[in-house]
């Protein structure tokens, strides 16, 4: 996989935006808040079937709600939060339930169930959601280790991991019922090198030879721009960029550029607001 480079925008290279009509999850000028605080205001976005759609930001800027939201976790104070053509908010709790059985979330510590095996893992929304017979559930959850590489580890716990293995380990898991759709929360977050390769490669592929769509949460430009065909920046609970990744890597937008090129100053400060820095001084020596 080619990282991708900035360089000078061309305009032949650009393509229009997401259709709605083509989006698997549409969010519609969202809006929603903790107590007096406004986390997304007026958020707009889409994520079209069969793709890999990114959103990326810095920490706090409200990305793990976009997902809670789509798994309908909690509700907007306004707006539309769309999944398959089913408005989340307003689905009953069985019609909710059914949803999000056709979804899968990666969290980002992997979430393994530490008392069981790797093989019991991958096993448990099996057994949990069909009635399957222990011969073919065994072959089914086989096939999904083999899938990330990690068949041989099935009679480790995980504490026997590394942490690259287990976030492969929840990835078998998660697409052990073969979802419509996978949401990554920080899929890349605390792995080397080699293991984040790994779990990019797999994104990608998983995406491609399973039909699916992902939504892939992340503050990892460059491993995020590596696999996905639409990104948004989310920032002050707003879209403040979007596009393809080459788009965003030539974009003239000031908040675009500060986040894919981590610039320490710019529209978001290095600076937390405060007095004059003389004055400051001189009234603690006055004192």
């Amino acid at each position: 996989m080619k990282r991708p480079t900035p360089g000078k925008r061309d305009a032949k290279e650009s393509r229009p935006p997401e259709r709605a009509d083509q989006a698997l999850v549409t969010l519609d000028n969202v809006v929603f808040s903790r107590g007096e605080r406004r986390i997304l205001n007026g958020l707009t976005l889409h994520a079209e079937r069969g793709r890999i759609t990114a959103i990326m930001g810095g920490s706090g800027s409200g990305k793990t709600t976009i997902l809670n939201l789509i798994g309908g976790r909690i509700r907007p104070d306004a707006g539309r939060v769309v999944v398959d053509g089913l408005s989340v908010p307003d689905l009953d709790t069985d019609d909710l339930y059914a949803l999000r059985k056709r979804m899968a979330l990666l969290f980002q510590t992997g979430a393994l169930f530490t008392d069981l095996t790797v093989f019991e893992n991958v096993a448990f929304p099996i057994r949990e959601h069909t009635r399957l017979p222990e011969d073919l559930l065994r072959t089914v959850v086989l096939m999904k280790l083999e899938t990330v590489g990690l068949r041989g580890a099935r009679d480790l716990v995980p504490s026997e991991l590394s942490g690259g293995m287990a976030r492969r380990v929840a990835l078998a898991r998660a697409i052990a019922l073969e979802p419509m759709i996978i949401m990554y929360d920080e899929p890349f977050t605390g792995l080397d090198p080699i293991s984040k390769g790994v779990i990019a490669k797999l994104i990608q592929e998983l995406n491609q030879t399973l039909g699916i769509t992902s939504i892939v949460v992340s503050h990892d430009v460059v491993e995020t721009c590596m696999i996905s065909d639409y990104a948004y920046i989310v920032g002050e609970g707003r879209i403040i960029g979007e596009g393809t990744p080459k788009e965003l890597q030539r974009s003239s937008s000031a908040h675009v550029r500060q986040f894919m090129e981590g610039l320490p100053d710019g529209p978001v400060p290095y600076q937390h607001p405060a007095s004059d820095y003389l004055k400051d001084l001189l009234e603690e020596r006055s004192e």
